[in-house]
């Protein structure tokens, strides 16, 4: 089992940066793949961004391709979100998620799940 704790979310303007940070509980990070979803109000829980258990392979949504860059520390048993040119409409609340399958995009297939960080951007 793995516990997930986010941070780094904040208010930016747009065309600004931040970075979100999630840190994993125990010994066996390395072996779970993760992912970043995000939920703003009102709308489904959607995919942003995957990478896989050694950080050779990385996905993204079409709509932070280029924008976003999913990264982790294995030795840190911590992956990052670097978020750049951000615009309104990437407000939300951003989770971080691990699976102990090969990267996907679907919500439903991750096992486990952060409280959340919220991420404002005014535009």
């Amino acid at each position: 089992q793995v516990q997930l704790v986010e941070s780094g979310g904040g208010l930016v303007q747009a065309g600004g940066s931040l970075r979100l940070s999630c840190a994993a509980s125990g010994r066996t990070f390395s072996s779970y793949t993760m992912g970043w979803f995000r939920q703003a109000p009102g709308k489904e829980r959607e995919f942003v961004a995957a990478i896989s258990r050694s950080g050779g392979r990385t996905y993204y949504a079409d709509s932070v391709k280029g924008r976003f860059t999913i990264s982790r520390d294995n030795a840190k048993n911590t992956v990052y979100l670097q978020m750049n040119s951000l615009k309104f409409e990437d407000t939300a609340v951003y989770y971080c998620a691990a699976t102990t399958r090969d990267p996907v995009s679907a919500a439903r297939l991750y096992n486990y799940w952060g409280q959340g960080t919220q991420v404002t951007v005014s535009s």
